[in-house]
């Protein structure tokens, strides 16, 4: 991975996004459907793209949204669709153009009363809220984000009735029946002017901010925080959950200083990520130079980034906390204090988040269940209480409310720093203090995730591969216990491998936008350990891959 010179250093104006010209080609940027990377594409979270390269257009917007609509009818989900969105520039007029499609179909629409930014987990808790006790009649939503992306991106998903992520079947289907209709010249694309949309009987107003603040209480202890006198910290990172922080301050008596409050469709004030990109990335140390310099002067403080659905956690005792440590902390202390949860509620993990994840799980008494990459694996069992956490290494999680019922089924980067003032409050140690303690228990795990190159010849075989294409017997001096192409936990495919030993592991899976793979690594025997590891299972990828 090669860090380009302005990794960690303020934006300077000449990589700044171009918003004028980036709204017009919204407009004005016809996508052609020949093109595959203009066809609307359903990855892990949603269509995502830039209007300047004819893949986040007026019209994939457009047909999305008609998509949805046909699909909500398809499955007799009439009751309301949440909508949200966060603050990339292309939001606004995505949920624009999304808004005159709904209207137009006749769907009950709730967008925020304040015509402001509405953070994700904000949208499945909403979601969540009005189905509780409904047999019919049940709401879904949308989020117009593309997560922590640059700002040129723009995001649009759909969460379903469990309020998260939907499944592959529905984003599947929403997909080709979006492309079908953009081959069709959105001739099926039922559309009203976002004048006549914005006044509908079907539109409503609605207060996701005091529905969502008002319920924390619920979830978190927030009488812990209060009374321990931290000094905490926050930076939205120019986020849509701007205006909440000092609210849940004001409301609940936290001494919260919230460090940057701008709003800026450039995002020029955050600080330039690894690859010479703008990006608000709140787990990576590069985005996150601003307030990592101000970790003295905080406790403990966090960030979240741009929808608020992902966390990145800044201790006092060792800066930044990597993903994968405050996951395997946030586990261990929720477990040991949440009696109300129940003894069956088990530990939910991507399959390439931290082998301490598993350790931790084997000492509370608690089933790990181990899922492909994607936030969506998750859902059922925080809506049926079947888990009590969920999260992934790329710094997402959510998980029960105190009483042990569902509080968002989506990636919630508002409670998961919340949590971190809880944890210093109630055990007197930060969130890196308590990791230490863990390595001081299981050991010091090196983990990494490093991009290799590969064809989309090659991509498509690695993510077909199969246990049998693997012919080593070792990796990195010890012997393999398991080759996986399905999770465990779920036994749906990877769409990739992994493959385990004793004290390590890596798995590598295609980019689904990228001519890459993404090889993740962890080693419970050092960083030497690790890099052997990671040259080991680069061969043996070649190698399988050469097979085909």
């Amino acid at each position: 991975m090669k860090v380009s010179p302005l990794a960690g250093k303020p934006a300077p104006d000449s990589i700044l996004a171009n918003i004028p010209r980036l709204m017009t080609n919204y407009y004005a940027l016809e996508p052609d459907i020949t093109v595959a990377t203009q066809r609307v594409a359903f990855g892990t979270s949603g269509h995502r793209g830039t209007s300047s390269e004819r893949s986040f257009n007026e019209e994939h917007i457009l047909a999305i949204t008609q998509a949805i609509c046909l699909y909500r009818q398809q499955k007799g989900i009439d009751g309301p669709l949440f909508i949200g969105i966060d603050t990339h520039a292309l939001s606004e007029s995505a949920f624009a153009s999304a808004l005159e499609v709904l209207a137009a179909n006749n769907v009950e629409v709730m967008i925020d009363d304040r015509d402001g930014y509405t953070p994700t987990p904000t949208v499945s808790h909403a979601i969540l809220t009005y189905n509780r006790g409904r047999t019919q009649g049940l709401a879904d939503g949308i989020v117009v984000t593309p997560s922590h992306n640059p700002p040129e991106d723009g995001g649009f998903k759909y969460n379903s009735t469990n309020g998260g992520p939907a499944d592959s079947g529905a984003t599947g289907w929403i997909q080709d029946k979006a492309n079908e209709l953009l081959t069709d010249r959105l001739s099926g694309v039922r559309q009203i002017t976002f004048d006549r949309a914005k006044r509908a009987e079907t539109t409503h107003p609605h207060d996701y901010m005091e529905e969502y603040i008002g319920g924390l209480p619920m979830v978190l202890d927030l009488d812990a925080i209060r009374g321990a006198h931290l000094s905490l910290g926050v930076d939205p990172l120019g986020g849509a959950g701007v205006k909440y922080w000092d609210v849940i301050a004001d409301r609940y008596g936290i001494p919260l200083t919230v460090v940057n409050e701008s709003v800026d469709s450039t995002f020029r004030f955050m600080t330039v990520d690894w690859d010479g990109k703008i990006r608000m990335d709140c787990s990576s140390p590069y985005a996150m130079q601003r307030l990592i310099g101000l970790k003295d002067r905080f406790d403990v403080a966090w960030a979240c980034d741009t929808d608020h659905d992902r966390h990145g956690i800044v201790a006092k005792s060792v800066g930044l906390l990597n993903p994968n440590h405050y996951l395997a902390v946030a586990i261990n202390y929720l477990f040991t204090h949440r009696p109300e949860w129940p003894a069956t509620a088990a530990i939910g993990k991507t399959v390439v988040s931290s082998g301490m994840i598993d350790r931790v799980a084997k000492r509370l008494g608690r089933t790990l269940k181990e899922t492909p990459v994607g936030f969506k694996w998750f859902v059922d069992g925080l809506v049926n209480a079947t888990l009590g956490f969920g999260g992934e290494e790329s710094a997402g999680a959510s998980f029960l409310r105190r009483d042990g019922t569902a509080w968002s089924t989506d990636k919630d980067g508002i409670i998961m720093g919340l949590l971190a003032a809880e944890m210093t409050a109630v055990t007197g140690k930060d969130p890196g203090e308590l990791y230490q303690d863990l390595v001081r228990e299981f050991g010091d795990p090196a983990y990494e995730r490093i991009d290799a190159p590969a064809t989309p010849a090659q991509k498509a075989v690695l993510a077909k591969l199969s246990a049998s294409d693997v012919k080593e017997s070792e990796l990195a001096g010890e012997k393999i216990v398991s080759l996986m192409t399905t999770a465990p936990g779920t036994s749906d495919p990877l769409g990739g491998i992994k493959v385990v030993t004793a004290n390590g592991w890596f798995a590598a899976r295609p980019s689904g936008t990228e001519d890459i793979y993404k090889l993740y690594a962890e080693s419970f025997l050092g960083a030497e350990h690790l890099r052997r590891i990671q040259t080991e299972a680069q061969d043996i990828i070649k190698r399988a891959l050469g097979a085909q």
